[in-house]
């Protein structure tokens, strides 16, 4: 077993591979050699930071402990890669189109580049991470103590804290050597690959020795695992479910993950083979964990803590080489972890807390004055000491007791409070700053109370009243019990609490809050990414000097480049000289270039500071027409279907109404009908029957009587006979008689036969010349028409002096013969009713008749292929009589 030294020499030794390994890849991408660093299988297997010590030590442990239960942390990303890749590729290609540098940077720029929201989320983010990162430095200082004291702690907390000193200066020599476009790092990334394979090679040399060094093959191990408590463990599936949910989220949530999954992507297409290569990766480095879980179970001297299985069972059977490479394999998940998300959560606190605070305390010519490189490089070098510091305090106070799985699980959990708000601000354009801010916070709060703080409390002995009691005795409020819940486990209890009132406050505060234009019109880029997958546009009338955004662009970017990006920009708009006009679409491109450097909230306060406030310009305003085209088209279908019920109700209405008066109508009818039959029907019985009894009636009364039978007789009979003409008509069995007749002279039968022609109770004024047309229709039928027309002028007109106008026009769409009295005209709600059947107005004044000549004139014209219509607004009552073409063609 080696020496404490020779661990240390060894562990400098393979740091310093890896150094040789980055500054390689640096070198060769300097000089255009980048095509295997922008491969796709370096790609994926930068991903592989996900499996951190706690998959190389705390899945081991996990097995021990629960059974299979480990396994819902590689199903969670698993079915994200192969699920949910459309939502990665849209990460991506947001990432690479508004140059963002981080997570907080991705939810500040989706928010209306806030500044206050990405504060808000790099302090989530560094709370959740600090855990992580103390796992990180026990899984270390433990195998550490293991391999060279035979389990030993003493000295662990000096051990850790060298460690995240040397993890430092590695992570400030290859993560801040410079301010680089979109923060990308081939030297880190090419490190990190190779330390993926180291660990990935470890792992199955553990799991190839203990199912055939160990056991006599599968079917043994298999075996074993049969006859150990690893198979007796129930599943729990609540717990199952809550976890893959928790792993699936965290996978999009980790700052690390964001970094390499986003930040490093170089081509999109290299997402199709990180689809499916990514989970065999994780596949492959989770075969053989229940394997070793059992064989370290049953075999002596592999201590007590199952975390360290994986390193105590070659130990214990003097497999020291293979401990060796298990040793490094652990500290190649560990190390890769922090430098990766301490490089994150530096780019994070730089560019939105520690920038931002400089630029306000300082007056508006410091940006010109001062190297803001240097100031930025130095946030960044001394955020990575602080974070790593902070890991090394969590540790620290927390004993370095705890399970390795609970305090992923515990990290897991913090990060995946920015889940609501990344997600809805991806897919959801009514997402708003407020609901991401409210949600955020609120499951921030709800998590560090219920996890975060008894984590850190359990063996450091902080506020044991108030977390066992509840603040102020409130014992509702006690983490162990929050709201009166007797939860028997505590990490699901807090998943559905803090997830909850975050997804319940950040669509709240989305529905009754209004996004600012900029807000807008980021959430359009966003949402529809693929469609427009650029950065927004959103300076208009700048008034900074070229001259001052070149000095500013230098001292950021570096002079090479800044000099560059103004006189490319120069040479575009046709000007002399290395100065652009600062233009609106500079500007938009300045502060995109600048966005890789700083982030997006920093990159536009900066040109902001020396260009002028930002506003929408009249394009953007355009996109924002097209990002609310479709809720404009939700209301206009809406207020269409309002107004389309609005109709239907009015027309059910009026449908109603006329059926109210058609029902009238009928009562009326039927007491009308039944009066005129029963009137001639009783004078014909009564005189009839006086007519028998002969011998008391003269000879003048007997002609007389029998002259009322007559009369009324053939009163009977036009009415039955209307009745009948109408049931004929209606059914289409009429038979016409067509024959040439003169307009004329059916207009004289009709009058005469209405018995008007003398002037008998109306004048009828006619035009003869016009009525001087041959026709081609039934004669009869026609007088029909025009008689019970005449007629109903008789009866119904109500002026002093009744007046008939007669005239005939001859259009293209046939002949039209008018007839217009001077009296007052039907009422206005009984116009629809008049061409019905049993129709009395309220014009007829007791005038006799069944109400039955409209409806049979309307249908005669129907037969005859013309039509009748009742014209209003004529001051009397007028119709209209339109005969076809043909019947004047064949004339």
């Amino acid at each position: 077993m080696l020496s404490f030294n020779g661990l240390v020499s060894i562990c400098i030794l393979y740091v310093l591979v890896l150094f040789a390994v980055a500054f390689w890849a640096e070198r060769s991408a300097k000089a255009g050699r980048v095509r295997w660093l922008n491969s796709p299988i370096t790609y994926t297997l930068s991903l592989s930071i996900y499996a951190t010590a706690w998959t190389f030590y705390g899945a081991v442990g996990s097995a021990a402990r629960s059974g299979l239960e480990y396994l819902t942390i590689y199903l969670g990303p698993t079915l994200v890669f192969i699920g949910w890749f459309w939502l990665l590729r849209k990460m991506v290609r947001i990432g690479r189109a508004q140059r963002v540098t981080s997570i907080a940077d991705m939810i500040s720029s989706r928010y209306g580049k806030s500044g206050g929201l990405a504060v808000l989320v790099t302090l989530l983010a560094v709370l959740g991470t600090t855990p992580y990162i103390a796992l990180q430095l026990q899984s270390v200082t433990l195998s550490f103590s293991v391999f060279t004291n035979a389990g030993a702690g003493e000295g662990t907390s000096s051990t850790a804290m060298w460690i995240a000193a040397g993890l430092a200066v590695f992570t400030i020599i290859f993560g801040t050597r410079s301010l680089d476009l979109n923060e990308r790092h081939p030297g880190l990334v090419s490190a990190i690959a190779a330390e993926a394979v180291v660990k990935l090679a470890a792992i199955v040399a553990v799991g190839v020795f203990v199912v055939w060094g160990v056991a006599d093959g599968p079917g043994d191990m298999l075996a074993r695992i049969e006859a150990s408590p690893v198979a007796e463990t129930p599943l729990n599936g609540a717990r199952w479910l809550g976890l893959t949910a928790l792993a699936g989220a965290a996978i999009l949530c980790l700052p690390r993950m964001f970094q390499v999954l986003v930040v490093e992507n170089s081509d999109e297409r290299h997402l199709a083979t990180a689809g499916w290569a990514f989970p065999l990766y994780l596949l492959l480095i989770s075969l053989f964990v229940v394997p070793i879980a059992v064989t370290g179970m049953s075999l002596p001297g592999t201590g007590d803590n199952p975390d360290l299985y994986v390193l105590t069972v070659p130990l214990s059977l003097g497999q020291d080489a293979l401990a060796l490479l298990v040793f490094l394999g652990g500290f190649s998940a560990a190390t890769s972890m922090v430098i990766v998300a301490a490089l994150a959560l530096s780019t994070m606190v730089s560019n939105h807390v520690i920038v931002p605070l400089w630029l306000r305390s300082s007056r508006d010519s410091v940006v010109l004055s001062q190297d803001m490189r240097k100031v930025a490089l130095t946030a960044r070098r001394v955020s990575i000491a602080a974070i790593l510091f902070l890991g090394w305090v969590y540790y620290s106070l927390s004993g370095g007791t705890a399970a390795l799985a609970s305090i992923g699980l515990i990290s897991f959990l913090g990060v995946s409070q920015i889940l609501p708000a990344l997600v809805g601000g991806i897919l959801w354009r009514g997402a708003t700053r407020l609901g991401a801010a409210l949600g955020i916070g609120a499951g921030l709060l709800i998590w560090a109370w219920l996890l975060l703080l008894p984590n850190i409390a359990e063996t450091g002995g902080l506020m044991p009243e108030v977390l066992s009691s509840g603040p102020w005795g409130i014992g509702w409020l006690a983490p162990h019990s929050p709201f009166g819940l007797q939860a028997s486990d505590p990490l699901l209890t807090a998943m559905v609490l803090s997830l909850g009132v975050n997804t319940a406050l950040f669509l709240l505060g989305s529905l009754f809050s209004f996004p600012s234009p900029l807000e807008r019109l980021q959430g359009a880029q966003f949402v529809n990414v693929f469609d427009h997958s650029r950065a927004v546009r959103g300076w208009t009338g700048a008034v900074g000097a070229a001259d001052d955004l070149r000095i500013m662009a230098q001292r950021i970017m570096g002079d090479d480049r800044a000099i560059a990006l103004f006189r490319d920009a120069a040479r575009a708009q046709g000007r002399d000289g290395e100065l652009p006009e600062p233009t609106p679409d500079f500007l938009a491109e300045l502060e995109r270039e600048l966005a890789g450097s700083v982030g997006v909230a920093t990159a536009h306060a900066m040109v902001a500071q020396i260009a002028g406030a930002a506003s929408v310009s009249v394009g953007d305003l355009l996109a924002v027409a097209d990002e609310t085209a479709q809720i404009m088209e939700y209301s206009s279908q809406l207020e269409a279907k309002s107004e389309e019920l609005a109709q239907t109700a009015g027309r059910l209405r009026e449908v109603n109404a006329k059926l109210t008066e058609l029902s009238v109508q009928k009562d009326a009818f039927l007491s009308q009908i039944s009066h005129e039959l029963r009137t001639p029907m009783t004078s014909i019985r009564s005189f009839s029957e006086i007519l028998m009894q002969a011998d008391k009636v003269d000879d003048a009364a007997r002609t007389k009587f029998s002259r009322i039978i007559h009369d009324e007789s053939l009163r009977l009979t036009r009415l039955l006979d209307d009745l009948l003409d109408l049931s004929v008509l209606e059914n289409g069995r009429v038979t016409l008689n067509m024959a040439e007749a003169q307009l004329a002279d059916v207009l004289d039968r009709a009058i005469h036969a209405a018995g008007a022609e003398a002037g008998d109770g109306i004048t009828l004024v006619r035009d003869r010349a016009s009525e001087a047309v041959a026709l081609w229709t039934d004669p009869d039928r026609l007088a029909q028409v025009f008689i019970n027309l005449i007629s109903n002028a008789r009866k119904y007109c109500d002026a002093d002096v009744p007046e008939l106008v007669i005239s005939v026009v001859d259009t293209q769409q046939g002949l039209e013969i008018e007839f217009s009295d001077n009296g007052s005209g039907i009422p206005t709600r009984q116009e629809a009713l008049i061409f019905e059947k049993f129709a009395r107005l309220d014009t007829a004044r007791g005038a006799p008749g069944a109400g039955l000549g409209l409806a049979i004139s309307r249908e005669i014209m129907a037969r005859l292929d013309g039509d009748l219509i009742y014209v209003p607004g004529q001051g009397g009552a007028t119709f209209r009589v339109r005969l076809p073409v043909r019947a004047l063609k064949a004339a």
